[in-house]
């Protein structure tokens, strides 16, 4: 979460510096879209997300999953057997449901190249539920049987956007019910694994996202940029309690 912030401060300092010309390649922009997997079983929170069940702390104490908070909306994501993805998008479209069409419509493209289509979801999403994957809304993608495979949730800054995503893979029952007090849903099979996976998402963001010209780039990050992540990072733990509702001393 703190490499997804510090992209999107990133791209909000190019833009402020921009001279309004139109943006050149993917990354001269601060444009970017990046792929991510967790060590560790953890519960990411939305960024307005308050209260932590009794039995979220316990699981966190106990080591069995982490807490974090991210900088994007929506409630509560398990990320564990799932790939999350986390979209940079410069000057994306200003209409909420224009930007989701957009930001979303190379997850169905690159579905559909591996032979399972997705559609927009239809309900307006519950805010009172405590999981992401509880409902779905027009921000998610579904099966045709309306099992929510992909949840999405945005963040904006200053013209730039930040999309998160978690694409549910093969999610763990029994986690799923600890955690969240209900079934995970229930999804056909992928007939790749994940890094095919990524790979045929990576060509159709290529063809689908309307973000700049030119040919996507992977670029690593330098020391001192590590160095930046590093002191965000804190922002977004969530520290273990105790039963006494004080930081572990």
């Amino acid at each position: 979460m703190a490499i997804d912030s510090w992209l999107l401060d990133r791209a909000v300092a190019h833009r402020d510096t921009s001279t309004g010309e139109r943006q050149g390649p993917i990354g001269e922009s601060g444009a970017a879209l990046r792929f991510y997997t967790w060590a560790l079983p953890t519960l990411s929170l939305g960024h307005h997300q308050r209260g932590l069940p009794p039995h979220w702390q316990a699981l966190q104490q106990q080591g069995v999953i982490d807490l974090v908070r991210r900088p994007s909306g929506g409630r509560a994501v398990l990320h564990h057997r799932e790939l999350t993805y986390a979209l940079i998008w410069p000057g994306a479209p200003a209409r909420r449901r224009e930007a989701y069409h957009l930001a979303c419509r190379w997850l169905q493209d690159g579905f559909a190249r591996i032979g399972l289509p997705l559609r927009r979801g239809e309900g307006t999403g519950q805010p009172d539920n405590t999981s992401c994957f509880a409902s779905s809304s027009f921000a998610d993608l579904v099966h045709a049987n309306g099992a929510k495979r992909i949840g999405n949730a945005q963040l904006w800054r200053r013209g730039v956007l930040l999309q998160h995503g978690s694409i549910l893979l093969d999610p763990d029952q029994h986690l799923w019910r600890t955690l969240l007090r209900e079934a995970p849903p229930l999804l056909p099979p992928l007939p790749v694994g994940v890094d095919d996976l990524i790979s045929e998402l990576r060509l159709a963001a290529q063809g689908s996202l309307p973000i700049a010209t030119g040919s996507w780039q992977e670029q690593s990050l330098s020391t001192q940029e590590w160095d930046a992540i590093a002191e965000q990072v804190a922002r977004f733990r969530i520290p273990a309690q105790n039963p006494s509702g004080q930081e572990p001393g």
